[in-house]
């Protein structure tokens, strides 16, 4: 019976998608059982798409609503599905793997030992599935990363999906948790941290609601959120979420740990993998050649010219403004890069946005 329920959740899983869908292989269903128990997997079977109240999935599988809420409580808790309300009513998703369950795991921060234990079957699962299913192919980008708007030049159109200070004024409340890529490198080994700050990553509104709601993070201000903002950009982190002028997360990567960004710099072009739809340009007069751009550079998307002044490959730049926000002459703009598709409003044009480009 329960190998029959866990190899129906890897279909389950599979139909979710996300970066690390289900896949029928040995590492999968080592991971699940530590995550899901069996009544966990039957329950994540039953859901259905979107958010439905506890009595709804309890209907379908023949329970009753206080059995199934029960259930459903304790997999948020474990971030196995998400909560919120509709109205006065708690509703429940399933979310993929990857954004999702996985982060989920160690946004808290703790160091346990069963941390530790799914950190290593995550890992594990993570490269077994980029083995078996090999370099990804180009497509219409799933992330997105958002450039630093104190850097954009004069003149060049910012739209409120360019400024990450409008996700922060425009919804509430507001949350920050810890780097999920950063803390699970370190559970693995406790020496793997590049010294990059960890309690950066943030959540916004509704997301927000069920980190707070679910002790995986802190409620923030909007003062502290544009202060962890400065933190983030002065470390040389990376402003990345979904591909989606609606988003409910933002992730401050580094190139060393965090999978948005090494899935980047895996691919051909890494430029198009995920991209601000900005590029950097430069003050020859201001520039002094020191170098501090290409250091910081988290794409080695910079070398320095013969004239002395850096030199960008559009084919690596991802538009990131890291090199702008650490040049200490201010010698580095951004300006609107042409050819980078505008993010699409929502999920369903997203979806329609990746299916289009498969086609």
């Amino acid at each position: 019976m329960a190998e029959e329920v866990y190899r129906a959740l890897c279909k389950t899983m599979a139909k979710r998608g996300g970066m690390f869908p289900g896949m029928d292989i040995p590492e999968f269903y080592e991971l699940v059982q530590e995550l899901f128990t069996t009544e966990e997997a039957e329950v994540t079977n039953a859901m259905p798409r979107g958010f439905s109240p506890a009595g709804v999935i309890a209907e379908d599988m023949g329970k009753t609503e206080e059995e199934i809420a029960a259930i459903l409580e304790k997999m948020a808790d474990k971030g196995l599905c998400i909560s919120g309300k509709k109205g006065e009513t708690i509703v429940y998703g399933g979310p993929p793997f990857v954004p999702g369950i996985f982060e989920f795991q160690f946004l808290r921060g703790t160091e346990t030992e069963k941390d530790k234990k799914l950190a290593k079957l995550i890992g594990n699962y993570k490269a077994e599935v980029n083995a078996v299913r090999g370099p990804s192919k180009e497509s219409f980008p799933t992330m997105r990363v958002i450039t630093v708007d104190r850097t954009i030049k004069a003149g060049n159109q910012i739209h409120t999906y360019d400024q990450v200070a409008s996700y922060i004024d425009n919804y509430e409340p507001l949350s920050v948790s810890t780097c999920y890529c950063r803390h699970q490198a370190k559970l693995v080994d406790e020496k793997d941290h590049c010294g990059k700050p960890d309690d950066v990553c943030m959540q916004f509104g509704r997301g927000a609601q069920f980190v707070i709601d679910r002790k995986m993070g802190r409620k923030i201000t909007k003062e502290e959120a544009i202060e962890i903002l400065k933190r983030s950009e002065e470390a040389g982190l990376v402003h990345c979420s979904d591909n989606r002028q609606e988003i409910d997360f933002l992730c401050n990567c580094c190139s060393c740990h965090c999978v948005i960004l090494k899935n980047a710099i895996a691919q051909p072009r890494p430029g198009l993998a995920v991209n601000s739809g900005f590029q950097p340009a430069w003050d020859t007069e201001l520039c002094t050649a020191c170098e501090t751009c290409i250091e910081r550079c988290p794409m080695d998307a910079l070398t320095m010219s013969e004239d002395e002044v850096p030199e960008v490959n559009l084919d690596r730049c991802i538009g990131c403004g890291v090199c702008a926000t650490g040049c200490p002459v201010e010698a580095i703009v951004m300006e609107e890069r042409h050819g980078i598709p505008v993010p699409p409003v929502d999920q369903k044009a997203f979806k329609e946005a990746v299916k289009a480009s498969m086609a």
